[in-house]
């Protein structure tokens, strides 16, 4: 474990007990010896963390102490690599912009020790595979999910016969080959499953769709319990 990770595992573990916690249970915890700790909190209090107690007595954290933001572990921030290099070869353009300015911007924050884990990633993506273009910008749907907007879209089944519906998009699923807008349908008074390839059109509407987003797809997990697993 680099000093860094020992150093943020410190701190969750003192944040996640409101009683003080001493060096050998901490050295228990984290596999390391006394002189570990005892190093690694002292380092802790010269960067200001505030930590109270000592040797003999056990440790503990002021109430509210929050933790600097991007204190990743090399495994956070693997998950997060990957996860942006999968967003950045099958997002939609503007969540492909969006994935690659993060993994610049974390490369500008994160401590020096970890900047290997980015610059030299050795997890990544396999590349994609052909996908059916979008019929719909993604990001209007995106924004319209944000604002809870309803949609009006023009969808055409896979006899591609047309219907004008009116939606409240609640869920987008990433596949490899196709994207797929969740949404309640207006028209069929249900929940339906629309591919973007064949969305010819979308709209946002002023109107605003009555439920949560949490609890549309609460609703749509009961109702579709196999899609969910």
């Amino acid at each position: 474990m680099r000093r860094t990770e020992r150093l943020f595992a410190i701190i969750q573990a003192l944040r996640a007990r409101k009683r003080p916690v001493t060096a050998r249970q901490l050295a228990d915890e984290l596999e390391v010896s006394l002189r570990t700790i005892y190093r690694d909190t002292a380092e802790l209090i010269a960067q200001r963390v505030p930590l109270r107690g000592g040797a003999g007595i056990g440790y503990m954290l002021d109430a509210g102490y929050e933790l600097p933001p991007l204190m990743l572990t090399s495994d956070e921030l693997d998950a997060t690599v990957l996860g942006a290099a999968w967003v950045s070869q099958r997002g939609d353009a503007d969540l492909a912009r969006a994935a690659r300015s993060l993994i610049e911007k974390l490369g500008q924050v994160v401590p020096k020790d970890l900047r290997p884990v980015l610059l030299d990633a050795s997890l990544r993506p396999a590349p994609p595979r052909v996908s059916a273009a979008d019929g719909v910008d993604i990001g209007q749907i995106r924004g319209a999910i944000r604002d809870r907007r309803k949609v009006e879209i023009r969808y055409a089944d896979s006899g591609n016969r047309a219907t004008t519906r009116v939606v409240w998009p609640f869920l987008i699923a990433f596949m490899d080959e196709v994207r797929i807008v969740v949404a309640h349908c207006e028209l069929r008074d249900g929940f339906r499953h629309f591919r973007t390839d064949r969305i010819r059109g979308a709209r946002p509407l002023e109107a605003k769709y009555p439920e949560s987003q949490r609890q549309l797809t609460k609703r749509w997990e009961e109702a579709f319990p196999w899609r969910t697993r």
